[in-house]
């Protein structure tokens, strides 16, 4: 009975701590990221009035070899319209400490992708991410991406 009663009050207190979110949503990446998957996520909004904050979630450990990162960002809206954003996000100081949250060698990053956002269009939308992530110099893109363990996205409310 005191295992419920502990369990449930640590559910309540995870959830209060975090009332903005709308969605959440996160997939593994096993192994390697390949250059060519699409990490996909169909979300429902609550509503078509409001404005929420838009963020791409990342889990990143010490293999992650860059001290950036470039996404490719599309998210596809339910009567076929598509918006395609290319993103670049900084990872790590000058010094090469990676940024983010943690204290093992995984780190957590919340990345900005859109502020303000309404979801104007009633409907499910496909939010896709894949890495654009290339060498100095190089034309082709790198085909496997390691040190990135898992990709997310996450909707707030603005208020």
């Amino acid at each position: 009975m005191q295992s419920k009663l502990f369990f449930l009050l640590f559910s309540l207190i995870l959830v209060s701590c975090d009332s903005k979110s709308v969605f959440d949503e996160y997939e593994t990446i096993p192994d390697v990221w390949n250059k060519d998957k699409n990490i996909s996520f169909n979300v429902s909004p609550p509503d078509s009035i409001n404005a929420y904050n838009l963020f791409v979630n990342l889990r990143n450990t010490t293999d992650y070899k860059y001290s950036n990162l470039f996404l490719i960002v599309e998210m596809n809206f339910p009567h076929g319209k598509n918006i395609v954003d290319t993103l670049e996000y900084k990872m790590a100081k000058p010094n090469g400490a990676f940024l983010g949250t943690g204290l093992s060698s995984v780190k957590e990053n919340k990345l900005w992708y859109k502020e303000g956002v309404v979801f104007n269009e009633k409907g499910d939308y496909t939010v896709n991410i894949k890495h654009a992530m290339r060498e100095n110099g190089e034309v082709n893109g790198i085909a496997n991406l390691e040190g990135i363990t898992d990709i997310g996205f996450r909707i707030e409310k603005t208020k």
